[in-house]
């Protein structure tokens, strides 16, 4: 394959999508393709829906800048198909973008790891009456959704039944896990460099969709106010966890710290938000990375692995 120059790259935009982050999603692709703008780099904004197969094959892309969220587009379902029509894309292949979107098979690997994370019962839509639930109070998660979608935290008895028809609303395998308290943090990864760690003090009672995206409604510390050996203990644990699931590019990995307890991994993002509001890009700029330096980095990172530069 002839290498190219950068500028000579048509870059398509893959946003949108059919989950329930579409709309987030959207604005990130935005935010993407207005930085890709002011780099000067040809690229074009595809709005990902059933048709998109034939969609890439009319607009003769050179590379996919993927700013998709949720089922669809964070699971290896895009992955795939790029695969096939021999379109290289950023961030994590296949397999890592299928692991790291699935919690239950995240925790999996972690447990098999020896990464600490949360105590977990895996409850299907099939044995949902007849499993056994652990003790209160604990987090009802859908198994393959982002952005704390249909994730609830039940304290009371008669919050269970709400919580359980939320989380399998989304999917028919879903994670309940021991509900620590303690500190809420996330590392973020660009390239083989864990970013500052992140403290987040969201204003509802946990980290949800609201306090993610509504300006106002969650506050970013950086860097976390941490012990120095526990900062640096998430930034090590970030990047193996990265490694370990064959991440690529970029990931984000959020964490509790209870300080009689240690550090707790809760999950992995294969594709952090780009909105104005999203962690990966505070934590970058805290590095003296800013949003145009990072969409560059990770284009040349694609298009490195690729071959195309």
């Amino acid at each position: 394959m002839r290498k190219k120059d950068i500028k000579d790259l048509r870059i398509g935009v893959l946003a949108g999508g059919v989950s329930s982050e579409r709309e987030i999603s959207l604005i990130s692709g935005r935010a993407v393709k207005k930085t890709l703008d002011e780099l000067g780099l040809k690229n074009v904004f595809i709005d990902v829906d059933k048709n998109i197969a034939s969609r890439l094959k009319q607009a003769k892309i050179d590379l996919a800048f993927l700013a998709l969220h949720g089922p669809g587009g964070e699971d290896g379902t895009i992955q795939g198909l790029l695969e096939i029509m021999e379109i290289p894309y950023t961030g994590s292949g296949v397999l890592a973008s299928a692991a790291g979107m699935d919690k239950i098979f995240t925790k999996q690997i972690l447990v098999a790891n020896k990464i600490k994370t949360p105590g977990f019962t895996i409850l299907n839509a099939g044995v949902r009456n007849f499993a056994p639930l652990p003790k209160l109070p604990f987090v009802v998660k859908p198994s393959r959704q982002g952005s704390a979608v249909g994730v609830s935290i039940v304290f009371k008895k008669s919050e269970i039944e709400k919580a359980l028809d939320s989380a399998f609303s989304f999917d028919e395998n879903i994670l309940i896990e021991e509900y620590v308290t303690g500190k809420e943090i996330t590392v973020g990864i660009l390239g083989d460099d864990a970013l500052p760690v992140v403290e987040i003090v969201p204003k509802n009672k946990f980290y949800d969709f609201e306090a993610k995206y509504k300006k106002g409604m969650s506050e970013h510390i950086i860097p976390a106010r941490l012990p120095a050996d526990i900062y640096k203990k998430a930034q090590k644990i970030a990047l193996n966890t990265h490694r370990i699931l064959g991440c690529r590019d970029v990931s984000r990995l959020d964490m509790i710290y209870n300080p009689k307890k240690g550090l707790f991994v809760l999950e992995i993002n294969t594709i952090p938000g780009m909105t104005s509001v999203s962690l990966l890009p505070d934590a970058a700029r805290s590095a003296g990375i800013d949003f145009k330096e990072m969409i560059h980095r990770i284009v040349v990172m694609a298009g490195k692995r690729a071959g195309l530069i």
